[in-house]
C-alpha cells in the first residue's frame, strides 16, 4: 500500500504514536534509574537520538511524556465506552471500557518489581504528573456520559460526579497497586473498584 495504512493509520500518523510512545518510554525508563526529579526533557530526548525542540513537538514537558501511556489508554477506553451497546448499564459500559486496553496488552497477569513499584509511588506523589493524566480527559468523558445519560453537564452535576468517581477509581487503584504485597495485578483492584461503586460501596 503507497500510504501505509495499517489498522486505520496513515504512515505519518503511525511514525508519531511511534516517536511519542519511544520517549514516554524513554522517560519512564530514566526515572527508574534516576528519579524523576532528576531527568530532564535534554536527557530523554538524547535517549531517543532527537532533539530537545523535536521532543518539544511531542509533549509540553517531561510529566506529559512520562504519563503518555496511561494517557493513551484512557482515549482508547473513551472511545470503546462510546461504542458499548446502548442498553448496557453505565457501570458496566465504564468497567469494561475502561479495563479493555489493558486486556488488550495482556496486563490482566502482569505483576510488577520493587523497583517498578518504587517508579510508581513516586510518580503518584507528584502533582504535575497527576495534572498531565486529566487534562482534556476530564472533558472529554464527562460529554461521553452525558451523551449516554441524556443530561446536560451545564446543568447536571451527574455527568462530572460520574467522571469524577472514574477518576477516583483509576487513582486509587493504583495506589492500591504500588502497595500491594503480594504483588496483585492493576486490572483485578480495577475491576474491583467499578463492583464496589457499581453495587453502592456498601458497608462492610
Amino acid at each position: 500500500m503507497a500510504d501505509g495504512n495499517v489498522d486505520g493509520l496513515g504512515w505519518r500518523e503511525r511514525k508519531t504514536r511511534a516517536t511519542r510512545r519511544a520517549l514516554s518510554e524513554a522517560a519512564l525508563s530514566l526515572a527508574a534509574e534516576r528519579g524523576l526529579e532528576n531527568v530532564l526533557v535534554g536527557d530523554i530526548a538524547a535517549a531517543v537520538g532527537v532533539s530537545t525542540r523535536t521532543f518539544n513537538n511531542y509533549f509540553a514537558g517531561k510529566y506529559e511524556a512520562v504519563a503518555f501511556r496511561q494517557v493513551d489508554r484512557t482515549r482508547q477506553s473513551l472511545a470503546a465506552f462510546r461504542e458499548r451497546p446502548a442498553d448496557e448499564p453505565l457501570w458496566s459500559a465504564i468497567t469494561e471500557a475502561m479495563l479493555q486496553p489493558l486486556e488488550a496488552e495482556g496486563a490482566t497477569d502482569m505483576r510488577p518489581t520493587p523497583d517498578e513499584l518504587a517508579v510508581i509511588r513516586e510518580l503518584l506523589s507528584s502533582r504535575d504528573l497527576r495534572a498531565a493524566l486529566t487534562r482534556d480527559l476530564f472533558t472529554d468523558w464527562v460529554d461521553a456520559i452525558a451523551e449516554r445519560t441524556g443530561t446536560d453537564p451545564a446543568r447536571d452535576m451527574y455527568p462530572r460526579l460520574v467522571t469524577a468517581v472514574v477518576r477516583a477509581i483509576g487513582e486509587t487503584a493504583m495506589e492500591a497497586y504500588s502497595y500491594a504485597d503480594p504483588p496483585v495485578p492493576y486490572t483485578e483492584l480495577l475491576r474491583r473498584g467499578f463492583a464496589d461503586v457499581a453495587a453502592g460501596l456498601p458497608e462492610r
